[in-house]
């Protein structure tokens, strides 16, 4: 059997040691290549939304990504999401976004969904796809979003203490109140995983290994 290869697309360089590690326990087996364009996370909080010029990018950098060879594409930033949906339609291998299998877990996990960011820009899109997957599951939920306001920018000034303990206190908050809990960065894993146990009163699901166990699970049917 030839040897399948996954692109990865990121918005930052930090992601790459964390899917390497993910892809070297979850896809042994797989060639990977990554492509990093932080700009294209800037722009986006810059203009507050993804903007047309910025979605074209991320289509250019699919279709790169498939002519580098990629058998599957994985996009790791649930910003720039719309723009994955449609670079799919163009491709002609599996391009995935990084949020949608988690957000298929949380739909079949519970209805009261919570969703918590730390960028607007993230908030929306993740929660607008957490509502559409339930649609198609024709499941109806509640939507419970959460914004940690100031915690990115602790985080990008270098007070990763000052984001983690923000987005912990709005975690153990938030999870008196629903049935599951969709992290909509990856940055955020980290806190959830720091956690006591007392304080994980509901599932918190992170995005990168969903989404890595998703594609072998999906390898292995192929």
């Amino acid at each position: 059997m030839q040897q399948k290869t996954l692109g990865l697309i990121h918005t930052s360089a930090t992601l790459v040691p964390m899917f390497q590690q993910l892809v070297s326990e979850y896809l042994p087996q797989v060639k990977v290549f990554n492509i990093v364009d932080d700009s294209l996370i800037k722009n986006t909080i810059a203009c507050g939304e993804l903007t047309p010029s910025t979605a074209r990018r991320v289509v250019n950098y699919v279709g790169s990504a498939e002519a580098a060879g990629a058998d599957f594409i994985l996009v790791t930033c649930s910003s720039i999401g719309a723009a994955v949906e449609a670079a799919a339609d163009l491709t002609n291998v599996p391009v995935l976004r990084v949020d949608q299998p988690m957000a298929d877990q949380a739909v079949r996990t519970g209805k009261r969904i919570g969703v918590i960011a730390t960028l607007s820009t993230t908030l929306g899109p993740t929660s607008d796809l957490v509502k559409r997957r339930a649609a198609v599951a024709g499941k109806e939920i509640e939507l419970q979003a959460v914004l940690c306001e100031g915690a990115f920018d602790a985080l990008m000034s270098g007070d990763g203490a000052k984001h983690d303990d923000m987005v912990g206190k709005a975690l153990r908050e938030l999870s008196t109140k629903v049935d599951v809990i969709v992290l909509a960065q990856a940055s955020m894993a980290r806190v959830a995983d720091a956690l006591a146990p007392e304080d994980k009163k509901v599932p918190i699901l992170a995005s990168p290994g969903i989404a890595v166990q998703h594609i072998a699970s999906l390898l292995k049917q192929a």
